[in-house]
Formats: C-alpha cells, sequence, structure tokens
C-alpha cells in the first residue's frame, strides 16, 4: 500500500465516519499550495471554508503565534491577559461596534448569539420569559449544535437528533415579505448568513439586506449577521453586509479571525446588547485564550490596512468574469458569487459535485461539493493570478472531457 492508502485506511478504521473527505493526504503546506505524503502538489481553492483566507504557514501568523507560545498560551477567564485587552478593543474597533463575547469555534459563537438575543430580548425588550422568538432563513448553515441543527432545513444536518430546541421561525432566504409576516412582539432576532456558504454561495436578491436592517429597526429586533465564512476579506470588503451599506446590531465572526492557526471566533456588537451578560452567565475556559488573542491580533492588523480586502476584489473580478464564459455553454448552469468565492453549478449531465471535484483533484486542484452539484471555489486571498488562472485552466480541463 502506499503512503496514502495506508493513512486513509487507518483514519477510516479508527475515526468516526462524520465526514467524506476526499482521498488526499496533506503533508505540508504553504500559500495556496498543499503537499501530500507523496510529495504532489496540490493548488488549495477551499481554504478551509475561508479559515485560511491569509493562506497556509503565513509568516506573520506563524510568528505571531511562535512568540505567544513561549511566553503564555491560557489562562482561563478567571485571570486578565495582556493581549486581551488589545484583542477586544481592536476587534470592536474593526466592527465599528463597543463590546466583544470572545469564544473558539464558529458554532459556539452562534450559540453564544442566540443566548445573547434571548437574554436581550428579555431584560431589555421585554418579552414574557421563555417565550422569545429567533427568525432565520431556510438553507442556513450556521454549525451543528443541537441548538443550531434545530433551525437547519439540511435533512442530513438535522436527521435523528431530536427533540429539537423551539424558539425559531424559519422563512426563505431572501423574502423581506415572509420576514416581516414572521415577526411577532416576541421576536427577539433575525439571524442570517449575507451571503449564505454551504447553500452553494447564495447571494441575497439586491435591496434584502438593507430591507433586513430596515425592518429590524422597525420592530426593535436584533440583526444579527453570521461573517464567519463572509467576513474578514473573503468577499472584497472587511464584511460582505458592507456591500450593501448595512451595519448589523451584532457580528458572529470565525474562522479567518484565527488565520487557520487557532480555533478564534467572537460575538461582536454594542454595550447595549453584550451588556446583558453578568459575572457567571456565560462563559468558555478558552475563549479569549492568549495565544488565540495574539493570532488574531495579527489577523486584525493585516485588515485595517485593506490590502486584503481589495485583492479579494480585483481576483474575484477576474475570478468571476472567467466562471461567467463557462456559464450557459452546457457544462456549468449557473455561476454565484462575490469577491473570492463562487458556487458552481455543475450540469447534472456531467457529473456531480463530488465526481468533479475528483476529477479536479486528478489536475492537482482541491475544491468541495455540497448540495449535490455545486463546487466551492474559495482560495486564499494571497493566491497570485497567475496559479488562479492556472487552477481555472484544470476546471475547464475537467468540464471539457
Amino acid at each position: 500500500m502506499s503512503n496514502t492508502e495506508t493513512a486513509i485506511a487507518s483514519a477510516e478504521a479508527h475515526s468516526a465516519h462524520n465526514y467524506h473527505p476526499l482521498p488526499v493526504v496533506v503533508a505540508s503546506a504553504e500559500g495556496a499550495w498543499m503537499t501530500d505524503v507523496e510529495g504532489r502538489r496540490y493548488l488549495d481553492l477551499l481554504a478551509g471554508y475561508s479559515a485560511l483566507n491569509f493562506g497556509h504557514g503565513n509568516r506573520r501568523l506563524i510568528d505571531a503565534a511562535k512568540a505567544q507560545l513561549e511566553r503564555v498560551t491560557l489562562t482561563s477567564r478567571a485571570f486578565y491577559h495582556d493581549r486581551f485587552a488589545d484583542f477586544c478593543t481592536r476587534l470592536a474597533e474593526l466592527c465599528s461596534m463597543e463590546m466583544v463575547l470572545p469564544m473558539n469555534t464558529g458554532a459556539e459563537a452562534v450559540e453564544t448569539a442566540v443566548k445573547t438575543a434571548r437574554k436581550w430580548g428579555y431584560r431589555v425588550k421585554g418579552v414574557p420569559d421563555g417565550m422569545a422568538k429567533i427568525i432565520v432563513a431556510s438553507d442556513n448553515f450556521h454549525g451543528r449544535t443541537t441548538t443550531i441543527v434545530s433551525f437547519s432545513t439540511d435533512p442530513e444536518a438535522r436527521a435523528d437528533y431530536g427533540p429539537y430546541t423551539p424558539g425559531f421561525e424559519i422563512v426563505p432566504y431572501g423574502d423581506l415579505t415572509a420576514m416581516r409576516e414572521a415577526m411577532t412582539e416576541n421576536t427577539v432576532a433575525v439571524l442570517i448568513e449575507p451571503i449564505q456558504g454551504e447553500a452553494g454561495v447564495l447571494v441575497p436578491p439586491a435591496g434584502y439586506l438593507p430591507g433586513v436592517r430596515e425592518l429590524t429597526r422597525e420592530r426593535n429586533v436584533l440583526f444579527i449577521a453570521d461573517e464567519i465564512q463572509s467576513g474578514l476579506g473573503r468577499t472584497g470588503k472587511t464584511f460582505a453586509c458592507e456591500h450593501e451599506g448595512v451595519v448589523p446590531d451584532m457580528y458572529v465572526l470565525g474562522k479567518a479571525l484565527g488565520g487557520g492557526v487557532v480555533p478564534v471566533s467572537a460575538v461582536v456588537s454594542s454595550a447595549d446588547v453584550l451588556g446583558v451578560f453578568k459575572p457567571g452567565e456565560h462563559g468558555s475556559t478558552f475563549g479569549g485564550n492568549p495565544l488565540a488573542c495574539a493570532v488574531a491580533l495579527e489577523v486584525i492588523a493585516m485588515l485595517r490596512t485593506g490590502e486584503y480586502q481589495e485583492r479579494a476584489a480585483e481576483l474575484g473580478d477576474h475570478l468571476h468574469r472567467e466562471l461567467g464564459l463557462l456559464a450557459g455553454g452546457g457544462a456549468v448552469e449557473t455561476v454565484r458569487g462575490r469577491g473570492l468565492w463562487a458556487g458552481v453549478d455543475i450540469a447534472p449531465a456531467l457529473g456531480t459535485g463530488r465526481e468533479i471535484s475528483e476529477k479536479l483533484m486528478e489536475e492537482r486542484v482541491l475544491v468541495k461539493d455540497t448540495h449535490g452539484s455545486t463546487i466551492r471555489i474559495a482560495p486564499p486571498l494571497v493566491i497570485s493570478k497567475e496559479d488562479l488562472d492556472w487552477g481555472l485552466d484544470r476546471l475547464r480541463t475537467v468540464l471539457s472531457a
């Protein structure tokens, strides 16, 4: 057996089969490229679902992590540490908000947002205890905890995990009329992705996000933007909401905030909203740890220059022009997205998204499928135009074959 076959066989034998990875075993990576255990190089057009916006082994992030590793990595929130205040201050400034509640994973941040909205509803809005409702969108993906899958419409994410957590109303994504009709006096928040990633990089209709903002203000409801995948440069802006001039009441952040080095997530909002928490009412042993703060501070510093957002916008325009030429030609049905983020719907006659992903892997390009016929393209923001074009040429080769 080859090194690849041995590693895959061992993983399949001893790890739960909750994922269906492509049959490649990565041993090292740098920038937009990964190398497997056989020494073969692959162009990464997935970037860890946007966790690797700044590329593999980014020197600034690795150096920040190494320096912090030599000092202190964990104190728990029982004590302050010397990176915590800077992290909270700089992230709040980046978001034009006032307060930060740090966690570790995206799902933890979404759970925190849900708890925040409910507590705000009871303490500030005056909703009767136990009656708070949160409106979400169909085809959403916010994580995989028991509460989060309770408001998923994806059978794979939801099936066999009941009984489900109540308190959520699901409306069609992009439908303001349905959202308005779903609102009651007990509605405390609207939780949506400005662009739905797992659903296939679905961009809502123009005017939808401003409409949500207007509606939530009108009805005294919190607008929570899950920017875990769409935020921190991916779409050509710091946040996807910016494309329509919208500032939500709360950002939910993760993935790229940890630079692909450590898991870091956060809920960022106003003092009026996050101020509802008192000591002991919510927490995390690892949330806001020194190592996480050191890496995230470097991520924030990189974003403050605007260069990564500009790069995502410029290369994103090129990406969508090239992908647009494929649409309607028989192999590709539609292309969607914004910035360096695209969903490509493959014609069913050509194969499933999984099959196209496997063929691209043979051409040394790594992407991932979703919802049967769609492949997602989301390279690190540091990718060169030449490498991006090389990957697009491989895509053309696979589609024409």
